[in-house]
């Protein structure tokens, strides 16, 4: 998973501005790569995380996607 893919399913998660995913442990290496990709993506003020969970078989990301008008 890359940064982009990521927010594409953040993206496509969202109602509205909020959006809320469980993502399985067992497709991706470890949780600590989805949280840089999402700290990453707060960095550039694509998102703001609410929320960050690792929990035994899942990731939980909670937050709001920002919209602006580059």
């Amino acid at each position: 998973m890359t940064k982009e893919d990521l927010f594409k399913v953040l993206h496509s998660s969202a109602r509205g501005n909020f959006f809320t995913i469980e993502l399985e442990k067992s497709r991706y290496q470890n949780g600590d790569e989805v949280m840089a990709f999402a700290n990453e993506l707060e960095a550039e003020g694509k998102i703001k995380i609410r929320e960050f969970k690792q929990l035994k078989e899942s990731i939980y990301l909670q937050g709001i996607i920002k919209y602006s008008s580059n």
